[in-house]
């Protein structure tokens, strides 16, 4: 599913919604989401999941073209671990 069509879902669920609001109730939850996660926050959706950073220490790396080293910086990367009910469902 899309952001789009998740919009659309929402539009069609909740007759008293516009469009245009259900866009932007998307939006500010995508965004409220985001910044915890981008201030070193956790994210959990109580039978969804959990959103949360993974720390990738600095190291060096190779590039593939010339062989030669490469210092690949530190970096957090965005993790997601299906809760509990979200697995039960997708096994059904």
């Amino acid at each position: 599913m899309t952001r789009s069509e998740l919009i659309q879902k929402i539009a069609e669920r909740f007759p008293q919604l516009t469009l245009g609001d259900a866009e932007l109730g998307v939006k500010n939850i995508i965004d409220a989401m985001s910044n915890s996660l981008a201030s070193a926050g956790r994210v959990e959706v109580r039978g969804f999941g959990t959103f949360g950073l993974n720390y990738k220490p600095p190291r060096i790396g190779r590039n593939p073209k010339t062989g030669e080293k490469v210092n690949v910086p530190e970096r957090y990367t965005p993790h997601f671990k299906a809760g509990s009910l979200l697995r039960d469902i997708v096994n059904k």
